[in-house]
């Protein structure tokens, strides 16, 4: 946000009153909420209305760290926000998505009140930023057709109008963003790119008339495993889907390795969360997320049956 206030004309000098200064953002990992919301309080004031929502537009998905790295592995689209709330239920209280679904749409809640202007401006920007999340996981010119604020209107729409491209609603009983439901189903471009390879190999394998090796499938499973989890644990048809198998198929490729399906769920988190632990800051909440867990107490429990450690014990020897 300061970057940004900086490149629309604004000076360090600005920001000498911040109760977290300046000079030490760049050594925190976090600053308490409210001065997050003065912060964009005092950016709308300096800056004028649409602010908030030209910085969300500027956001990249590096920007979210753990989260944003786990939407590059996303299936497809609306799967973004299915992370996020897992995410956000797993290490922070700040708000929640939650998508309503009809025949047509899918409306995605943003569930967090205004308890000051602040919270209205970071709830514009959040919902700014997700249009540009979807088009960089979809490479595609996905809009939403109806955004919806509980505020009033600011006097000028000019950047809304620009960010949002479609009908906009204020005094509404909902913060939301809504696409068609066809639209949040789209695959991803890395979920394409992975099944297009899948069915490459298979096609020459098959053109040859080699048979797929126990081997590989048990690495391909392993890898889109990995990918899925942040999901949540994924079902062998979801993976026997992308890798063109019925469940039935897909399960007796694994027996020939004298694998289960279940056993690569369980040796796919366990090498995830050492790897992270070992050459990661993450904590242990993030790594839960990454993994699969719903809460950071059942990936603890589950940690010290695989390696008879607790994670921070695991990560000191490391």
């Amino acid at each position: 946000m300061i970057n940004h206030a900086l490149y629309e004309g604004m000076t360090q000098d600005d920001f000498v009153d911040l109760p977290t200064p300046i000079g030490s953002i760049d050594n925190i990992q976090v600053v308490p909420a409210n001065h997050f919301f003065e912060l964009h309080e005092k950016l709308d004031k300096e800056l004028g209305p649409g602010f908030s929502v030209r910085v969300g537009q500027q956001m990249e998905i590096e920007d979210y760290g753990v989260l944003g790295l786990s939407w590059k592995t996303c299936s497809w689209a609306g799967e973004i926000f299915e992370r996020s709330e897992r995410y956000f239920m797993l290490l922070s209280n700040t708000y929640l998505f939650k998508v309503e679904k009809d025949l047509e749409t899918s409306r995605i809640l943003l569930n967090r009140e205004a308890y000051r202007r602040g919270v209205e401006l970071s709830n514009e920007a959040t919902l700014s930023a997700t249009v540009v999340v979807l088009r960089t996981v979809t490479e595609s010119d996905i809009s939403p057709v109806e955004v919806s604020f509980k505020h009033a209107s600011p006097e000028k729409l000019d950047d809304y109008t620009k960010a949002f491209k479609c009908p906009l609603l204020f005094n509404q009983p909902q913060n939301y963003i809504a696409y068609k439901k066809e639209d949040l189903e789209m695959r991803t471009a890395k979920a394409d790119e992975s099944i297009n390879r899948f069915l490459v190999e298979r096609v020459a394998e098959e053109t040859k008339g080699i048979e797929l090796s126990a081997n590989k499938i048990v690495n391909d499973v392993e890898n889109l495993i990995k990918d899925a989890l942040p999901s949540g644990i994924p079902g062998v048809e979801q993976i026997g889907q992308t890798l063109g198998m019925s469940r039935r198929t897909l399960t007796r490729r694994l027996a020939e390795n004298d694998l289960t399906f279940r056993d690569l769920i369980k040796k796919t988190q366990e090498e995830v969360s050492k790897e992270l632990l070992k050459n990661s800051a993450r904590s242990i909440a993030e790594i839960a997320f990454e993994t699969g867990f719903s809460e950071q107490s059942a990936f603890s429990r589950a940690f010290k049956n695989w390696t008879n450690q607790s994670p921070i014990e695991f990560r000191k020897i490391q």
